[in-house]
């Protein structure tokens, strides 16, 4: 398993990971795929030195995707960033998780970070039980804040101290 830098050409890949997760409305609040296209200025919004894309790599093919964004675009706020994690359905439960969840921490302080968090559904326990692993905490919850398929959704916040300002 290796990591890398995602590049433009990752894209259709990132997307096709991202899309799969739609469907079961566990991840993500899009309800309909989205396009490559879309995901262009998302992509270039991406920074290696203090947003970084990555992706983890196994016999030459995309197995999962993390992302630092920023939590919100006030200069106050640049310490903090929101990660994203999505791992292709074929090769859940088989560590990439763990392995980019790992990089994120270690490497954050580097990017400039002190903080991050995760936005994640009450009802996606393996996600929150992931993030606990790694030692995030609750920090929040926004209840009912989406409506998925007519049901109502809470967001779980957690949070993590990753280094110093």
């Amino acid at each position: 398993m290796t990591l890398r830098d995602a590049t433009e050409a990752d894209l259709p890949s990132i997307v096709d990971i991202y899309n799969a997760t739609i469907p079961g409305r566990m991840v993500t609040a899009d309800l309909e795929p989205v396009s490559v296209d879309s995901r262009r200025p998302w992509y270039r919004e991406h920074d290696p030195a203090t947003r970084p894309l990555w992706v983890a790599e196994e016999e030459g093919g995309i197995c999962a995707w993390l992302s630092f964004n920023s939590f919100r675009n006030r200069a106050a706020y640049q310490p903090t960033a929101e990660i994203s994690l999505y791992v292709d359905e074929a090769r859940r439960r088989r560590g990439y998780g763990r392995f980019l969840l790992t990089a994120a921490i270690a490497r954050a302080p580097a990017c400039g970070l002190s903080t991050l968090v995760g936005f994640i559904w009450a009802h996606n326990e393996p996600s929150l039980r992931l993030f606990q692993l790694f030692g995030f905490e609750r920090w929040g919850c926004l209840p009912r804040t989406a409506i998925m398929d007519g049901i109502e959704r809470d967001v779980v916040i957690v949070g993590r101290r990753v280094g110093s300002p």
